[in-house]
């Protein structure tokens, strides 16, 4: 493989500490590992090729990328160095396999579709002849691929954990006197440090569908949701962003999201960049013409949030939709958006933590305050003990449940307000320091959620506005296991579950879809799937921005670790976290400024940006964020 330093110009990426990383390693690798086989034909100084310039603006890479390219078959390979070369030249930055297909035969040049499917394997894929009798036949020479996989990357962008063996077969003829590639899978199988290196995850944006209730007032229609996808970050990364949010949600979310762009809307220039001032304009096909402004200013919203996230060097400063002509259709503003389309709606500013002190109080702190204080109304004077809260997003109104877990309180935080009978009362065997009532969550909606243990598992509830009749929420996918922790996305449409099975807790994503009627709507929540499959057992997961948690768990044999998770259950590239002993609950802000705070061997400690843990509180339980 060739390796050149330097960026595209026009599309900053941005770059987050783990991709960092990987391109450091993958270009150790890639020195290392060429050395090794350069008469294999692996490595050599390019001799040609286009002149680039190099943009050394804010919105290139915080640090120089290394930058690879593939190499030609060199004339007499053997078959296992050919596919080994072929696998070389799979990583490399060029758009279009264009090296990479010159290890093809003539028939699978017109047949290979590398953007199918990407297999992520732990380590690059072992390449060797496949064991006598077959190895070689009178019509060509096999050989054998293998691995640990570890992850799967689909056509439509979205990553999904599968840790399997992975085995297939690639078939070699002589084309021309040369060994060449005639049969061999779809997609792309790739090393975990060159997955990292290549691709990066991204979110995309959609708008939440209530469906049922879409009718209510309290339905909001602005509220955005992050569907998280991995692109190629160093192949027009704005261009891919935009055209990846153009076709569409991923399989997982489409049920319950909807999208402002007319069905068929592509772009009409296909090369898209920020100008000097940070703003985007985007051409777009002629479905997207008669669109009026509110639609146009939705759409806008999409894109805004959707580049923003992919060039987190940089503030978008402006989207401006375009006809294909050049026309404006609409623009958006960076105030604009953020004010009228926060992909945390409900969320606001919160301005203060909460916990439990050991008077029992419900106390809160800002961010720089040195000692809490207890809130205004019934849970602020300690005269019900409780064993966990749940502040509204709104941060005018508690829930609480009772210090045994049998009785959920839902109380405003005001002077002079009285707590009340409990909103529910625990239906099942209240046994253990975790039995009963979980802690209650509440949505960007103003609803509140809670899980009630039973004797055959769990049931889930939902009460509106935090004062309705308990409404079961059906979870086919939990079968006979226990619900022991919920969290509510802002947006209501995803829910995080920590889920006890056989002695294992593990950490489930689901997704919440409405039917049935505004006056008597069927919830549930479908498509449970793992977070953080690596966790032997999870202590505790918050909600951390759009499509990030932070999880507190441990692997099987190692100690207790605390990690940022995607929501498609791929490791977060946010940075490493210091550990901190005995976490027993933690807590998060979608607004990614703010500290993390934990219920430790310490007590009630907080982690500010860029800081180390600090204990707030030496005694104290069930710290939490609004929401």
């Amino acid at each position: 493989m060739d390796t050149e330093r330097g960026g595209e110009r026009g599309e900053g990426t941005g770059s987050r500490p783990r991709a960092r990383r990987g391109a450091r390693q993958a270009g150790k690798f890639l020195l290392l590992g060429c050395a090794a086989v350069l008469l294999a034909g692996c490595a050599s100084m390019p001799d040609g090729g286009e002149v680039t310039s190099v943009d050394q603006s804010p919105r290139s890479e915080g640090e120089s990328q290394v930058r690879v390219y593939g190499v030609p078959p060199q004339d007499g390979a053997q078959p296992t160095n050919i596919v080994r070369s072929f696998l070389d030249a799979t990583t490399s930055d060029e758009a279009d396999f264009r090296t990479a297909t010159q290890y093809l035969a003539k028939s699978a040049k017109r047949t290979w579709r590398p953007f199918q499917a990407t297999n992520v394997l732990q380590e690059r894929p072992k390449a060797e002849p496949k064991t006598q009798p077959n190895r070689e036949d009178a019509n060509g020479y096999t050989v054998t691929l293998s691995g640990s996989q570890v992850a799967t990357v689909d056509d439509s962008h979205a990553y999904t954990p599968e840790e399997k063996p992975y085995r297939r077969t690639i078939h070699l003829i002589k084309e021309g006197g040369q060994w060449r590639i005639d049969r061999l899978p779809n997609g792309l199988v790739l090393g975990l440090s060159d997955f990292q290196r290549i691709y990066r995850s991204v979110n995309k944006y959609y708008f939440a569908s209530y469906h049922s209730e879409s009718q209510e007032p309290k339905a909001n229609r602005n509220a955005l949701v992050a569907d998280p996808v991995y692109l190629r970050q160093r192949i027009k990364p704005i261009t891919a962003s935009v055209e990846a949010l153009l076709s569409g949600p991923t399989n997982w979310l489409n049920q319950v999201t909807t999208s402002a762009f007319p069905s068929g809307t592509r772009l009409a220039a296909s090369d898209l960049a920020l100008d000097d001032s940070n703003a985007l304009r985007v051409k777009l096909s002629k479905q997207a013409v008669s669109t009026d402004t509110a639609q146009c200013k939705r759409m806008a919203a999409q894109l805004f949030f959707t580049v923003q996230d992919m060039t987190r060097a940089s503030n978008v400063s402006e989207v401006e939709l375009q006809d294909n002509s050049g026309n404006s259709l609409c623009e958006l503003s960076q105030e604009q958006a953020e004010r009228d389309f926060s992909p945390s709606p409900g969320t606001g500013r919160a301005a203060r933590e909460y916990f439990i002190d050991a008077d029992h109080k419900v106390v809160a702190m800002s961010d720089s305050a040195t000692e809490p204080t207890p809130v205004r109304g019934p849970f602020g004077t300690g005269h019900t003990p409780l064993r966990s809260i749940a502040i509204s997003r709104g941060e005018d109104t508690a829930a609480g449940v009772s210090s045994d877990g049998r009785s959920l309180y839902v109380a405003g935080m005001e002077d002079e307000v009285k707590r009340g009978e409990p909103l529910l009362t625990s239906s099942g065997p209240v046994k253990g320091a975790d039995g009963g009532l979980t802690a209650p969550s509440w949505d960007g909606l103003g609803d509140l959620w809670i899980a009630d243990g039973t004797a055959h598992g769990s049931r889930l509830l939902r009460m509106r506005e935090g004062k309705g009749d308990p409404e079961e929420v059906a979870v086919p996918g939990l079968g006979g296991r226990r619900i022991k922790a919920i969290k509510v996305a802002a947006d209501g449409i995803r829910i995080a579950l920590l889920v006890e099975d056989k002695g294992r807790t593990t950490l489930q994503l689901g997704r919440v879809e409405r039917g049935g009627s505004s006056a008597h709507p069927e919830l549930s929540v479908q498509e449970l799937r793992p977070i953080a499959p690596q966790l032997e057992d999870v202590v505790a997961a918050s909600w951390a921005g759009g499509s990030r948690l932070v999880v507190v768990g441990r692997e099987s044999g190692g100690v207790q670790q605390m990690q940022f998770m995607e929501t498609d259950g791929s490791a977060s590239n946010a940075e490493t976290l210091p550990g901190v002993n005995g976490v027993k609950s933690v807590a998060a802000s979608e607004d990614k400024t703010r500290p993390l705070i934990a219920d430790a061997t310490e007590g009630i400690v907080r982690l500010p940006p860029d800081a180390n843990w600090k204990t707030v509180a030496k005694d104290g339980t069930a710290p939490v964020y609004p929401g």
